[in-house]
């Protein structure tokens, strides 16, 4: 089996791309995945379906914040671990300079016109989650089998959207898979371009599970900095599924213990609806509010890092395993099974929270449908979209 042995990519081209998306890509983690495959698959073609497919598949499977994950993941095949790093900091910064800067600005979006924006990128989410759920489902769940799979999952999310319910989902896909999808078959010839071995693999996991341990058995006999450390590397390394199931996690780990009061997590929860980037940039509002001296740049950069760093580990840490398991037939199988899962839970989650939350009347939904459109069959920008959705929504208050 041929392996390439050094990335295509160079670092400056992955930064820039990603620091587009990351000032881009509003919507939250779902709507992520359609940014992605978009930027990646069709417009750069820095990789096929398949490829993008298996690391979607990986990045479901594994605790941590998946939109995050696959960009840190297409970053670092694209042009190694400088590249992983571009990837990660393009699309973190804008959202974490932006959450950091939100307790000096929030009182300007409390008005009729702010809230018209907010709505506006939350219209922006619908039309590009839908042309996600679209595509993936074109490509990955091209026949009956995967098509039931997709309408069982979506099925079962709309029922109970819980972490364990979609872990359970996902997992029912991998284990179905190799019964249901006998007619997928392994791709042949060129892997990932990985610059590292099993053995670091193996090495960046023991890291992962040795700072969990840490972070559940003596964080509280660190000191305050560290414990809160701890408390967002615990959040970061259990959490399945990211976006909004991390919100009761970390609630858990800053209100209960009373760093921060539940007001004030409300307000940076509203924000990271507002803003683009990875849903886990609620730690940078959060540590920048935490009290004393713990806060400011510095306890947002703490936060920051320490909520990303389990599941950039994890990822990194097991794909060198994954790329060679996904050259075996049953593997490819398992992968198709996560596949049409995943596409259930993106459909599932297209109606809620997505629809729920911003298509209120029929005026919204001629929003969202123009703007489905103009991505879908215009084939326009990501940012012509929030252009459009923005200002027709801030219209509409202006108007009434």
């Amino acid at each position: 089996m041929k392996q390439t042995s050094q990335p295509q990519g160079n670092v400056r081209e992955v930064g820039a791309a990603f620091l587009k998306l990351g000032l881009m890509s509003f919507g939250g983690p779902i709507a992520h995945l359609g940014y992605f495959r978009r930027e990646f698959v069709e417009r750069r073609r820095w990789l096929d379906e398949a490829h993008f497919g298996q690391l979607l598949a990986l990045c479901q499977f594994l605790p941590g914040p998946a939109s995050s994950q696959l960009g840190f993941s297409l970053g670092l095949l694209r042009a190694g671990w400088l590249g992983a790093l571009a990837a990660f900091i393009g699309f973190t910064l804008p959202s974490a300079v932006l959450m950091f800067a939100f307790g000096t600005w929030s009182h300007d979006l409390a008005g009729a016109w702010g809230q018209g924006v907010v709505h506006g990128l939350k219209l922006v989410a619908v039309a590009v989650v839908a042309h996600g759920v679209l595509g993936m489902a074109r490509n990955l769940t091209p026949d009956a089998p995967r098509a039931l799979m997709a309408v069982a999952a979506a099925g079962l999310i709309a029922f109970s959207a819980s972490s364990v319910m979609q872990l359970g989902v996902v997992t029912g896909g991998a284990l179905l898979g190799p019964w249901i999808c006998r007619s997928v078959t392994a791709r042949q010839g060129e892997t990932f371009p990985l610059r590292y071995s099993r053995r670091t693999g193996v090495m960046l996991l023991g890291v992962y599970a040795v700072l969990l341990v840490l972070a559940l058995t003596i964080a509280t006999a660190l000191p305050q900095r560290a414990q809160m450390a701890a408390a967002f590397y615990r959040t970061g390394a259990l959490v399945f599924g990211g976006g909004h199931v991390v919100l009761p996690l970390l609630k858990q780990a800053v209100v209960d213990p009373g760093w921060i009061n539940n007001d004030t997590f409300l307000t940076g929860y509203g924000a990271a609806q507002a803003v683009p980037g990875p849903m886990f940039t609620l730690s940078a509002f959060l540590g920048e509010c935490l009290p004393g001296h713990q806060g400011g740049v510095v306890g947002a950069i703490v936060s920051l890092l320490a909520i990303f760093l389990p599941g950039l580990l994890a990822v990194s840490g097991c794909l060198p395993f994954w790329r060679a398991l996904a050259a075996r037939d049953n593997a490819a199988r398992m992968l198709a099974g996560v596949n049409a899962a995943v596409v259930g839970i993106l459909a599932a989650a297209l109606y809620n929270p997505v629809w729920v939350s911003a298509v209120r009347d029929g005026k919204d939904f001629a929003i969202a449908l123009i703007g489905f459109a103009l991505l879908a069959a215009a084939r326009q920008s990501a940012l012509v979209i929030v252009l459009w959705c923005v200002v027709a929504s801030v219209l509409r208050v202006a108007l009434s």
